[in-house]
């Protein structure tokens, strides 16, 4: 880790309070569509991203790779997501769930530019790691 506040985050999420503490960790976190994983045969969704680490002192702007991992999904649906473009960069703003058949419901990834995913899901069944040191960014995410 790096001299700056260096514990790796290692989150899970078995409810609606502990989904929305994954979701501010990510908040502004980039990653690939390519590096969105689903997985069927598993019921799991895997996500790389790129997280900015806000709980970084005040001055030293870092990113790390984390990993995020849903289990017991039902489905998956992507809206303004092209899939035929791997490299494509989205930007999260935000998780949220939306309860339907308790304990399931909805788990959605908001995008910047309107793009979102919808992951259908048993129950909220989340684990997020940090999965490398963190690294300098000249970029901190501004929000007006």
């Amino acid at each position: 880790m790096s001299e700056t506040d260096g514990k790796p985050l290692r989150l899970l999420a078995q409810d609606a309070d502990d989904l929305s503490v994954i979701s501010a960790a990510l908040q502004d976190a980039v990653t690939r569509i390519g590096d969105i994983n689903w997985d069927p045969a598993t019921r799991q969704v895997t996500i790389a991203f790129n997280r900015f680490r806000w709980e970084a002192p005040e001055g030293h702007e870092e990113r790390i790779r984390t990993g995020l991992q849903l289990g017991c999904v039902l489905e998956l649906k992507a809206r303004k997501i092209r899939r035929e473009a791997p490299d494509a960069v989205l930007e999260l703003l935000a998780l949220s769930f939306a309860p339907q058949e308790p304990p399931g419901g909805v788990i959605t990834f908001a995008f910047a530019g309107d793009a979102d995913l919808a992951v259908a899901v048993e129950c909220i069944d989340a684990v997020l790691v940090d999965i490398s040191a963190p690294w300098r960014t000249a970029r901190k995410p501004a929000h007006g």
